[in-house]
Formats: C-alpha cells, sequence, structure tokens
C-alpha cells in the first residue's frame, strides 16, 4: 500500500495531527509493529516500520513510544528497536527496567502465589505458555489445541483472576493477570503529561488496546488494524499498512516542522504598493503575503509553515534552475529568470483600500508548472477552491478571494483540510499567460486597464519618486534601493510605517526570539522617515507626523504615548501564538501582535523631535501643530526623565536607568531649544536649564570608570552599542577621550567581525541572537566621528557584502554561521545603510 491509498478520512487525519505543535505517537508492538506469530519469540518489527519511528523520534517536539503487553527486558531484547524510541512494557506498568525493586513486599508475594498457582492450572496442557514478568503473568494459549486453550482461559478467569489484589487484561488468545493495576489508556495519560504533548495517535490491533483509544480525545488518532470492534476512528488492514501510516506521519511532520527548504531570508524579494507587501523567493514562490493589509493575518505563510501554509510557485515544468532575480531598475516589479521562462511579479497600486492585487506575468517558449495554495487566516479555516470560466473562486474564509486566469486548466486536490490548485501552462512568444490575484472582491471579470499598460503605470510610479532623490556619491543604486525599500514600509493611506514586512523570522534559528515587527513603532518610524527627508522625500514624514497627530489626538498627553500602534493608528491586541505554524526552518513560536506595546520607553521623544527638526529646517517653516507637539513631548519628558524604562531594544526584565534613554530625553530638549531659537517660537526657561541637567546626569552616572566607557545604565558595567548616542547626538564631543573611549569598549566587546552585538548580557530570554546591522552602522559613524576613517569603510563594506542578490537586508546577521537572521526588510537596517553611504560621501568630500 502507498500513501496514495490510504482511506481518504484518515490521510487527513494524519495531515492534521502532524501539524500539532507537540506530538506523541504511540503504538502497540505484537500485531502492529511486528507480525503476529505462533512463537512470540520470533515476533520482530517491520523495518520500515522502525525506521519510520526512529525517524519521527529525531524531529523536534515528536516523541515516539512503544506500549506492549510484554515485560519491558523481553520487549527491549526481541524488537531491538533504536534506543530513540521510548518503551513501556507490561501494558503500561513498566517504564523503567528497575520497576521490580519498586513493588511493595505484598505485591511481591502475590505474584509468586499467582506463578505457583498458574504453573499448576497448564502444567498438563500442552503448547500453553506462562510469560513471567516483574509485576505480572501472561497465559498464551495460541500454540495450544482449542478446546483445551478455552479450558485454562476459564480456569484462569474462574480462580487467580478473582484474587484480590490481582488486575486482569484480556488479548487475543491470552490473558495477563497484575499484581499493579495496568492500563495502556492509563500508560499514554502519563507519557503525554510527561512530553506535553498536544495531541496523541495510537496505533494498536488487540483488546488491550482499546483502554487506549478509550483515552483519545480532541484531535487525537486513533488506528485499529486488523478486524474486530474498536474505539477507534480508523482502520487498517492489517500490520504490513502500519509503515505506511508513520511514513505518511513522518513526510507530513517533517515538511510541516521545516519545509521542503528553508531559501536564506536575505534572498527573498519584496513586494511592495504602499498599502501591502508580500516576499517572492529566487524560484519565483509567492511565500509571505498577508490581507488587508501587512499587519493582518497572512494568506501565504509558507515562509513560516512550509507549503502547507500557502504559497503560489510558478516555474519550469522540468527542472531547471533560475538564472537570477532582479528588480526592474528604480521600480518595485521583479523579475525571475529561467533560459526560457520569465516570471514578473509586481503588487497593483491604485487600488481600493480593502483590496490587495497581486499579478504575475508568465513569458517564454516552455512548460510551466503553477501550483496556487491560499491558506488564510494563517492557515486556520479550511479552503475550497472553485474553478469558473475565468478562473478560480476561494471559498471558506470571510475575505473574498479569486485568482484570474483565464484559460487555465486547473486540477483540484486536497490534503484533507485544504484544497490546492496546480496546472501546467505553456506561453509562447508575445503571448504571455497573465494571473491576477485579487484579495478583497469576487469578482473575475477582466480588468478596465490592458496588464502591460498596469504594469508600466506601476513601473513609473516608483521610478518617477526615485528621480526625485538626492543619492551620494557611494552606492547610489544601492542607497536607491534601501530607500525604494523604506517607501515600500511606508502605508501612504494612513501614514504609518512599518519596522519591517513580517513576523517571527528567527534572531536564532531554532530559538524563540521571533517577534512580530508588523507594526509602526515610534522611534523606528521617526527615523525612517528621517531618513528619506535627507534624501530629498518629505512626504513620508509628513505622512508620518499627520498618523502621530491623529494618535495623539485620542489622548490625554504624549506621556501616555505606546511604543507601537498599528498601522492605522490603533492600539495593538494582545501578543499571541500560532501553533498551528512551525515557523521559519523549525524556528517558534510563530507570534502575532506585540508585548513591548505595554512597555515604558522614554527614548520615543528624542527621535520625533529631531525628525520635526530635520523637516521644519528643510521646508524652511515649522507648522504650528508641529511645534505643539515638541512643546507636548518637551513637557512628557520634564515630567518623566529621571524614570526607569525598558528602552529602545525593549527588554522584558524590570526596568532600567538607561543612558540611550536619558541621552534620547536630552536630545528631545535640545532639539527642541533650538526649534524655538530657530523658528522665533517662545519656550520656557526651564528647557534650557532640563537640557543641562539631564546631559549633566548621563555624564555623571552614564559613565563607568571601571569599564571606561559609557555603560548600558546607571547600575551596571555591561555595554551597549546604543550608548554611542552619547557622541553621535552631541550630547558631549566627539573628540572627548571618554567618548573616543567608549567607542573602544563597544569596539572590543561589542564587535564581532562583519556585525556588532548590541549587547551581551542576559536579558531574560533563553537562545541567543545575531549582530544588529543598525548597530554596525551606529559604529561606523562613531568610526568616523573618532577619525577612524578605514575602519569605518572596511565595516561598511562588510555590511554591503550581506546584502541579499537584490540589495534587501534583515535586522540582523550571525557572523559564525555567516546567515542572515530576524525580520525582513527590516527598516532599521536599511536607514544604517543609507545614513552610512550619506556619511563616506561627505567625508570623501571634505578630503
Amino acid at each position: 500500500m502507498t500513501a496514495e491509498a490510504l482511506p481518504a478520512e484518515l490521510r487527513r487525519a494524519i495531515v492534521q495531527i502532524a501539524r500539532t505543535p507537540r506530538l506523541l505517537v504511540a503504538c502497540d508492538y505484537d500485531g502492529t509493529l511486528a507480525p503476529i506469530t505462533l512463537n512470540p519469540d520470533e515476533a520482530r518489527p517491520l523495518p520500515e516500520s522502525v525506521g519510520a519511528l526512529r525517524s519521527l523520534a529525531a524531529l523536534h517536539e515528536t516523541t515516539t513510544v512503544v506500549i506492549s503487553g510484554r515485560a519491558l527486558r523481553d520487549l527491549a531484547t526481541l524488537s531491538r528497536l533504536p534506543a530513540e524510541v521510548n518503551l513501556v512494557g507490561s501494558h503500561g506498568s513498566e517504564f523503567d527496567i528497575g520497576f521490580v525493586h519498586e513493588l511493595a513486599p505484598e505485591a511481591r508475594a502475590l505474584h509468586r502465589q499467582l506463578g505457583a498457582e498458574l504453573e499448576r492450572l497448564v502444567i498438563d496442557v500442552p503448547g500453553v505458555n506462562l510469560e513471567v514478568k516483574p509485576a505480572s503473568i501472561a497465559v498464551h494459549v495460541r500454540q495450544a489445541d482449542y478446546e483445551a486453550g478455552r479450558k485454562v482461559l476459564a480456569s484462569v478467569h474462574a480462580g487467580p483472576a478473582t484474587w484480590p489484589g490481582v488486575s486482569t487484561t484480556v488479548g487475543k488468545e491470552v490473558i495477563e493477570l497484575s499484581v499493579v493495576e495496568t492500563d495502556k489508556g492509563h500508560a499514554l495519560d502519563v507519557l503525554r503529561h510527561q512530553v506535553g504533548a498536544t495531541a496523541a495517535i495510537f496505533l494498536g490491533d488487540d483488546v488491550t488496546d482499546e483502554k487506549a483509544f478509550a483515552r483519545l480525545s480532541g484531535p487525537d488518532v486513533g488506528v485499529k488494524v486488523g478486524p474486530g470492534d474498536t474505539l477507534a476512528a480508523y482502520r487498517l488492514s492489517e500490520t504490513a499498512d502500519v509503515p505506511v501510516v508513520l511514513a505518511f506521519l513522518l513526510e507530513e511532520r517533517r515538511n510541516w516542522l521545516y519545509g521542503q527548504s528553508s531559501h536564506p531570508i536575505e534572498r527573498h524579494s519584496l513586494l511592495a504598493n504602499e498599502r501591502s507587501v508580500a516576499l517572492v523567493t529566487p524560484d519565483a514562490k509567492l511565500t509571505w503575503m498577508c490581507h488587508p493589509g501587512a499587519d493582518a493575518p497572512a494568506v501565504f505563510a509558507d515562509l513560516l509553515g512550509g507549503a502547507g501554509a500557502g504559497h503560489f510557485a510558478i516555474g519550469p515544468r522540468h527542472n531547471g534552475l533560475p538564472l537570477g532575480q532582479r528588480y526592474l531598475p528604480r521600480t518595485m516589479t521583479v523579475e525571475t529568470r529561467w533560459s526560457r521562462l520569465l516570471v514578473t511579479d509586481y503588487l497593483e497600486l491604485d487600488t481600493p483600500p480593502h483590496r490587495t492585487d497581486l499579478v504575475r506575468v508568465v513569458a517564454g517558449d516552455t512548460e510551466a508548472s503553477v501550483t496556487f495554495a491560499p491558506r488564510p487566516e494563517f492557515g486556520g479555516v479550511p479552503v475550497r477552491l472553485a474553478v469558473e470560466a475565468d478562473g478560480l473562486q476561494v471559498h471558506g474564509t470571510s475575505e473574498p478571494f479569486v485568482l484570474r486566469a483565464p484559460g487555465v486548466q486547473w486540477t483540484i486536490t486536497s490534503d484533507g483540510l485544504h484544497e490546492t490548485a496546480s496546472a501546467v501552462i505553456r506561453p509562447s512568444a508575445g503571448n504571455p499567460i497573465v494571473f491576477e490575484l485579487r484579495c478583497g472582491t469576487a469578482e473575475l471579470d477582466e480588468h478596465e486597464t490592458p496588464e502591460a499598460e498596469r504594469r508600466a503605470r506601476a513601473g513609473r510610479y516608483w521610478s518617477e519618486w526615485a528621480a526625485t532623490l538626492k543619492l551620494p556619491g557611494v552606492l547610489p543604486e544601492l542607497v536607491l534601493r534601501s530607500a525604494l525599500t523604506l517607501r515600500g514600509l511606508v502605508n501612504t493611506d494612513t501614514g504609518g510605517v512599518l519596522a519591517a514586512a513580517t513576523t517571527s523570522l528567527p534572531e536564532e534559528i531554532g530559538g524563540v526570539r521571533n517577534w512580530d515587527y508588523r507594526y509602526c513603532w515610534i522611534r523606528d518610524a521617526a527615523m525612517t522617515v528621517r531618513e528619506l527627508v535627507h534624501l530629498g522625500s518629505v512626504e513620508e514624514a509628513e505622512g508620518y507626523l499627520t498618523w502621530l497627530h491623529g494618535v495623539l489626538g485620542t489622548l490625554a498627553g504624549p506621556e501616555w504615548l505606546h511604543p507601537l500602534y498599528t498601522l492605522s493608528g490603533s492600539v495593538i491586541g494582545a501578543e499571541a501564538t500560532i501553533e498551528s505554524l512551525p515557523g521559519y526552518a523549525g524556528s517558534r513560536p510563530v507570534r502575532v501582535g506585540n508585548l513591548a506595546n505595554h512597555q515604558v520607553q522614554l527614548d520615543v521623544f528624542g527621535p520625533v523631535v529631531e525628525l520635526v527638526s530635520t523637516l521644519a529646517e528643510v521646508r524652511g517653516e515649522l507648522r504650528d501643530e508641529d511645534w505643539r507637539m515638541v512643546q507636548a513631548m518637551a513637557e512628557a519628558v520634564s515630567q518623566r526623565w529621571d524614570e526607569a524604562d525598558h528602552g529602545i531594544w525593549e527588554e522584558r526584565h524590570v526596568p532600567r536607568h538607561r543612558v540611550y534613554s536619558r541621552v534620547m530625553c536630552w536630545v528631545t530638549m535640545d532639539r527642541g531649544v533650538k526649534l524655538g531659537e530657530r523658528f522665533g517660537r517662545e519656550m520656557p526657561p526651564q528647557w534650557s536649564v532640563l537640557r543641562d541637567t539631564i546631559r549633566a546626569d548621563v555624564l555623571d552616572h552614564g559613565w563607568n570608570d571601571e569599564v571606561q566607557a559609557f555603560t548600558t545604565a546607571y547600575d551596571g558595567t555591561d555595554l551597549d552599542a546604543a550608548s554611542l548616542f552619547v557622541g553621535l547626538s552631541g550630547l558631549i564631543d566627539p573628540a572627548d577621550e571618554r567618548f573616543q573611549q567608549t567607542v573602544t569598549a563597544i569596539e572590543a566587546e561589542l564587535r564581532s567581525g562583519s556585525t556588532v552585538y548590541r549587547y551581551r548580557r542576559d536579558d531574560g530570554l533563553p537562545g541567543g541572537e545575531g549582530g544588529f546591522h543598525i548597530c554596525a552602522a551606529w559604529l561606523i559613524e562613531a568610526y568616523l566621528l573618532a577619525g577612524r576613517r578605514d575602519e569605518a569603510e572596511e565595516l561598511f563594506a562588510q555590511i554591503v557584502d550581506a546584502t541579499g542578490p537584490t540589495g534587501l537586508l534583515p535586522e540582523q546577521y550571525d557572523p559564525v554561521a555567516e546567515r542572515s537572521l530576524g525580520n525582513y526588510p527590516q527598516a532599521y537596517s536599511h536607514i544604517g545603510l543609507i545614513r552610512c553611504a550619506n556619511l563616506l560621501a561627505e567625508y570623501q568630500g571634505a578630503v
């Protein structure tokens, strides 16, 4: 039997249970793993079943166990199962070989009496065998004459089976008497509790296995092997079918946990239309897209859950590796090329607010395979696909979805939960095939504007914006790609700015530091749009400040600001996990929401006031509403600047008096004073006094004589890359020896080759993380201020080397494994790249 020949309902159940966070796989031995034999000592497990159990046991959060009626020692000797597979003997009464020593004296005495009585009953009956176990004795009659065997069983039932303290288990041609309570169902419960299983599958053939089937509930799966009444929901004909089930479960769980492959993070390309974002792999698989909007649930989450979590793939039907992927110059349109095939992807512009429209154009002269597997709500709702004349309708979701693809012949398949559409197409010269995914509508009608015109319009929009920028002489095209990326993270409908396009891309492969960055951080957004102002684009800054004014309009004052909000400006929901997704390369949990929303972060005012200052300088005017916001933020700083907080890195430890937060409070007052002076605004004289007070406080308490550097906080000797802002902000002169020594200390402690870690301290979370590109950018700026230009250029070149093939950067880099980490593309990283290129160009111009 093959997996395809398994009953459809069983396949569906296996697919579902394979996606449980912590899986317990349990089965009986005789008649399940091993065929029934006349001589029990010859019952060997099928090699295919052993291999599948071993491979399952090697998977993350997967436990395998054999629960047998045999004595544990005999089970281990006979089965020769690998050590990865747990063994439970004597119908669940033996969890380890030393169990016999734990019997009470009365139980041992009863065991001896049972042995004597059973020997008396079977001594003259050929073919009846006694199997003596540490806490029980089994009477096997399979090899005896039928009538003689019935008499022996009747005698046992009428005699020792009735003794006080004796527990009886009846199986096929066997009765077992135990001096302790035995129950495979109880054993299953014990195991489930020990491993924290969220679901269990149990396979068995005997009457004794019914006690285990009786304990199954919810997502659990019970599989009966062979004939007979059963509580199990599913059935197999014979033992030979068991390895098929185990192999299918192994394949499904492995794919769910790790995906068929996890492309390196930095090799994905971003699609954007200033409302939505999507990611495409180097081989043209749409692997990430949310709707409606970037902070909504995912429609395609292959990035975090493998193919079963939703994808839209196009590629040559017969092998063929892609030759490359690129953006069309100065656009957000992506081309993926093979020798005889070209796939062009872009997100539509000028769609209604409730729509997300993706266009995929397939050109060439060879057959291509197409797989369309939408999984809305992170795959949380079953999906059905209906074929219509001009494409596909997606059913089963609250939001309408359609895929327009006239003339394409689809084949619909199901994994038991969701349906998937596949097709083979053949474009021809001058006759490309167009797929239009429309999220938020059920309309399959032809678009009023030809596709080629829409593609040109989308490209023109981005290139015309790019033409307005003032690019530096250092790597201008790479800087432009960073600028386009930042612009793609801006939601022009609301003015909100994404910190990154994704959630839960790991800071450590297999680790738990996986956060949701699909929101608008007050700090990050201000830094993002300010960098675009430096390049000559003010529209994003104006939109963001309008967004921020709207948020502040709902509060009593800036001191009540949360660190982050949704793109629409509302408070985000509670942090939660998506248990149905295994995470990128098995890195769990997958999170939505962000607990940092409830933290105190007093540094957020500084970047906002600095943005207002930069924007006012560029425009030559300071808007009244912006000045009122600066006044309110200065007042908030005056009330709270000396409090402890969680800081820029949002550590989940108790708050500390952090140097960076104090420096940003100083920046708030310093830029506020300078704004007032520059534009002739009235301001309290206390502003200047408070500015000087905060500066003195940082210099008195932030400097640590022991480490000869400005430290993370006033209460320790640990270092933090953010403390470089003591000099980067202008709080002290960069020529000051204390800043120079801080640069040297951070370089020695936190730099590792091509990257810079934010800190090395225990932050209350398990596991590790990579170095941060933004921290490397800060060190580059510090090198330049310290007169160390060669080191600045060297480190900048290493950041550039870490960019992906299409010029994008995630949050972090692991210099040991030489791989990218963290959410992607990350605004912070591209802010750092742009700023460093601008500074290096300025320094080159000054030489």
